[in-house]
């Protein structure tokens, strides 16, 4: 796509944008209930509509209570062009569209139109449906009872959005036989191609104004733009990426190569309907060969799993080395061979279009298994993956910055990075090192919540080592009264599942509260039962650091056991030490503190969400004030008051907290603090 040539005034639309945003004249103003005249959101805004208009990169941190949605959208809704904006969550997803959007265009008195685009896995495919309907006497009952719900919702849905089948359950089996992955797709030659949910989702976000996503769509997409039909999003040379503190993991995961059992049954389930597409002859050489997949592919995840089962550490991953690759050598050759029977038996009828897409799923297969056991290729980090009963061999790149520089960005005209959390101790280096984005435009605006009064920071005095056995156990006591000065209504968020079972256990008896705990139901489920009753605590790991709200004083704590350091034992994480360091860098300051200082933001951040909220925040970690590293950590949390005593955290509780007596976060020079 060759540049777009910038606004010829460039000023008009930061005019246009200020005007909308004037307090006294402006159309937000006047038409939005609760608007707040907020400097923050204003310059925010102006920095926008500025890189729309002149290009380039704006990599920009807006603190809490800034209204970050709302200074994008404005210069996004006035722009003139298509603007694609990208998501970390679907929380969030879901505000633009369905409450941020409509109000905007009441607000400007102007038809906005804007699209909502979710993975291929949300939508309905019909063509497999059709297939499913018809394969229906083998299905369970309860199968056919979900199938005949599902045929209701189909006959009245335009969307095809299993998000409207309010009760259809996360992880229900049968909607994976009912949607299609890329690979499975048949693009236009699908009978159902003018029909397809895709199709018709697609052909609304070439219609619109507003294009919003998620990032793993976002990556999604740009991984597989292969021609015609590989592209999902349509061509937007705008861009805005909301938490664009998560892009770097979801673009790991995107632009990887994975292999795993659940990708193997999903192609066998597939083949064996395909059988009947084949002529007689090939069918029953095709059944052979597919018999013979299905051994070879099992025997190489069962080396795979012993091969993680010997690892003295433990854990659900190991490092693929290249002496570990040689040992699945000849299992992976097998498997190959197999495959190659199966492409031979289809050879001749690939002029049948789910023929050749299943010939080119198995291709595709083997090329990435080929990729996943080069273990000595430096671009990667090869590793095997253990979830449950689930094994995957994955190949991760090791930098994802040239990716996001290069196929993220790509050459869009402007492009803004935006989060409450990118910096560290008030510097972008990190966020630009790992976005690849050195160059950019910077912008950095503070909360606009009063954390000198709202909230304050209780470190524990006379902590143990956390990595000591008796961590835990001090822990729940300190915990426990927590829990006691706040009456309950916390979350406890921990990094790891066995210091939370831990402290689970110990909780019982100490305290009075109603405690609710990560994995004994969906997130969902847990979040809905925490704001409906009074005083409980919430028990949790990595999925409740981000993307969670809980307004009000049903949240008025929130605790965490440890700083959370990534695991050097992870094998990307390994990797990405070992990369920075033979780059002549130093890979703990470089990024193993930056990354958890954000990470530590994020869980802190569910805590105050509006200017009415009050609350206590908890570290219990004494690395915080103990090594010198800490101080980089103090230097980048909220400047809540700093208080080691319980009764201070009680007094503040009770009361409103006092005009004077209490150290501020940001003065780590006064050892006072500390002591």
């Amino acid at each position: 796509m060759p540049p777009v040539p910038a606004v010829p005034d460039t000023g008009a639309l930061a005019r246009r944008v200020a005007d909308a945003f004037n307090p006294a004249t402006g159309p937000l103003a006047s038409a939005l209930d609760g608007f707040e005249d907020r400097s923050g959101q204003q310059r925010l805004a102006g920095e926008v509509a500025a890189t729309f208009a002149s290009g380039g990169v704006l990599v920009a941190e807006a603190g809490t209570g800034t209204g970050k949605t709302l200074a994008y959208l404005v210069p996004a809704v006035l722009a003139g062009r298509r603007v694609l904006i990208s998501t970390g969550t679907r929380t969030l997803q879901d505000q633009i569209f369905y409450k941020d959007v409509p109000h905007l265009a009441r607000a400007l008195n102007q038809d906005i139109r804007a699209a909502y685009m979710k993975g291929r896995a949300n939508y309905l495919c019909r063509h497999r449906f059709t297939g499913l309907r018809d394969a229906e006497a083998g299905l369970s009952l309860a199968d056919r009872r979900w199938l005949g719900r599902i045929a209701e919702w189909l006959s009245e849905t335009s969307t095809g959005d299993r998000a409207e089948i309010d009760d259809l359950p996360d992880d229900l089996p049968l909607w994976g036989e009912l949607t299609a992955t890329a690979e499975q797709c048949l693009g236009r030659e699908c009978p159902e191609f003018s029909t397809c949910f895709i199709t018709t989702m697609r052909e609304r976000a070439a219609d619109s104004d507003l294009v919003i996503v998620n990032h793993h769509l976002l990556c999604a997409d740009a991984s597989v733009r292969q021609g015609d039909f590989g592209e999902v999003i349509p061509t937007c040379d705008l861009l805005v990426i909301d938490e664009a503190h998560q892009l770097e993991d979801v673009v790991t995961q995107y632009f990887g190569v994975a292999l795993g059992t659940h990708r193997i049954d999903a192609l066998v389930r597939d083949l064996s309907q395909a059988t009947g597409l084949l002529a007689v002859d090939k069918a029953a050489a095709f059944s052979v060969a597919l018999a013979d997949t299905t051994a070879a592919a099992r025997r190489l995840f069962d080396s795979a799993r012993m091969e993680l089962r010997a690892r003295e550490a433990g854990g659900d991953r190991t490092r693929l080395t290249p002496e570990l690759a040689l040992r699945l050598a000849p299992a992976g050759e097998e498997f190959v061979r197999a495959l190659g029977g199966l492409v031979s038996a289809t050879h001749d009828q690939r002029q049948e279009p789910a023929v050749a897409t299943i010939a080119d799923r198995i291709e595709g297969l083997a090329a990435d298994l080929a990729i996943l056991l080069a273990a000595e290729d430096p671009r990667f980090v090869h590793f095997i993956e253990v979830r449950g009963r689930a094994v995957w061999l994955r190949a991760a790149p090791i930098d994802a910055s040239s990716i996001i520089r290069e196929t993220v960005i790509g050459d869009r005209h402007a492009t803004v990075f935006t989060s409450a959390t990118l910096t560290v101790a008030g510097s972008f280096d990190y966020a630009l090192s790992r976005l690849g984005t050195p160059d950019a435009n910077r912008l950095l605006l503070p909360s606009e919540f009063d954390f000198k009064r709202q909230a304050v920071l209780f470190l524990p005095p006379d902590m143990p080592d956390p990595r000591s056995a008796s961590f835990n156990a001090h822990a729940s006591r300190i915990i426990a009264d927590l829990l006691d000065c706040t009456s309950g209504r916390a979350f406890v968020l921990f990094t790891s599942y066995a210091a939370l079972n831990e402290v689970r256990g110990r909780l019982e008896g100490l305290i009075e509260w109603p405690v609710l705990v990560q994995g004994t139901a969906p997130r969902s489920s847990l979040l809905r039962d925490f704001r409906a009753t009074p005083n409980a605590v919430l028990l949790a790991t990595s999925s409740f650091w981000q993307g969670v709200d809980v307004a009000g004083e049903a949240l008025s704590c929130v605790v965490i056991d440890r700083l959370p350091f990534a695991s050097p034992g992870d094998p990307l994480v390994a990797a990405r030490i070992a990369a920075i360091d033979a780059g002549g860098g130093h890979a703990f300051h470089d990024y193993q503190v930056p990354l958890a200082t954000l990470t530590l933001l994020q869980g802190l951040g569910r805590l105050i969400r509006s200017r009415s909220d009050r609350g206590v925040l908890a570290i219990l970690d004494p690395r915080l004030t103990r090594m010198s590293y800490g101080r980089r950590f103090l230097a980048s949390l909220p400047p809540a008051p700093i208080t080691r005593d319980l009764a201070d955290v009680r007094r503040f509780m009770g009361a409103a907290p006092p005009d004077s007596g209490w150290p501020a976060a940001h003065e780590p020079d006064d050892d006072r603090q500390y002591s």
